[in-house]
């Protein structure tokens, strides 16, 4: 096992720029995309801000990141996206299915198990007197 940079932006706090296991950021954008778009419908900027500020500035999301995920949580029917006009400009807008509300359920009920375990691990409980 070994830890990799992911990004070479070393001033910056964000997640990219973290020495942490490539696949635990990828572990959780699937939560991170259902929570923000839970809402209502986002197109991709305001996806990335959305992120950004529920995380006061810590979580950063990429494009080449963030837009490949939503498309794969729209081929699996979790998000929905529609074309629409700002001005002369078209962005696409995503927003939750019922499958993916359910998705976010099942996504939250994971990282409460997991956040316990852990939590249980690097704090644990007293043990009795003896």
């Amino acid at each position: 096992m070994y830890w990799l940079p992911i990004c070479s932006t070393p001033i910056r706090r964000c997640v990219d720029c973290l020495f942490m296991k490539g696949d635990a950021v990828r572990g959780h954008l699937d939560g991170l995309l259902l929570a923000v778009l839970e809402t209502g419908p986002l197109h991709g900027y305001a996806i990335i801000a959305a992120v950004q500020d529920r995380s006061d500035g810590v979580l950063e999301l990429r494009t080449g990141t963030m837009y490949p995920a939503l498309n794969r949580l729209e081929r699996l029917g979790l998000l929905r996206s529609s074309w629409q006009s700002v001005g002369e400009r078209r962005r696409r807008c995503y927003e939750l299915t019922d499958a993916g509300r359910r998705s976010l359920a099942d996504e939250r009920a994971a990282w409460r198990e997991f956040t316990t375990a852990i939590g249980s691990v690097l704090h644990p409980a007293p043990g009795p007197a003896t």
